[in-house]
């Protein structure tokens, strides 16, 4: 499957695979916002130079990458959806707690993974099928 992209800034890097059975293609920083803190969270935007043309049928998702648990930052969509029609920039929005640990334009900030969507149909119905679980939600099968 081809993904048409194109590149929004000359520091932009093509989303690449560090090793070709990897399942996502590294994301790049081009460049930063700065969104306004809220409830004294400071959040930064990590852009990353690139739009995608992601074909109909198929989800792009954006995940942080392992290195993010060397660093104090926390991506605040984790997992960011990027649905097919979308044609903006490709952007990681991150909450920063300290000031030492900063991401420069090149680094590595994420990966997206491409899947194909199964066609779904909602139907309303009073009975639901049972199940083990029930309706056991957070923690309900242990820590």
């Amino acid at each position: 499957m081809d993904v048409k992209f194109k590149t929004l800034s000359d520091v932009a890097k093509i989303p690449e695979k560090a090793h070709p059975s990897d399942a996502g293609f590294d994301l790049f920083c081009s460049g930063f916002n700065y969104p306004p803190s809220i409830d004294s969270i400071l959040f930064i935007e990590a852009t990353t130079g690139i739009a995608l043309e992601i074909p109909e049928g198929y989800v792009g998702l954006v995940f942080p990458r392992s290195s993010i648990s060397n660093t104090r930052h926390m991506m605040r969509n984790s997992v960011g959806v990027i649905d097919s029609g979308y044609r903006g920039e490709i952007k990681l929005r991150f909450s920063v707690d300290d000031s030492d640990t900063k991401y420069k334009i090149g680094d590595k900030i994420g990966q997206i993974i491409f899947l194909r969507l199964p066609k779904i149909n909602l139907v309303k119905s009073e009975d639901l099928s049972s199940s083990e679980r029930s309706s056991g939600g957070f923690g309900s099968t242990g820590s």
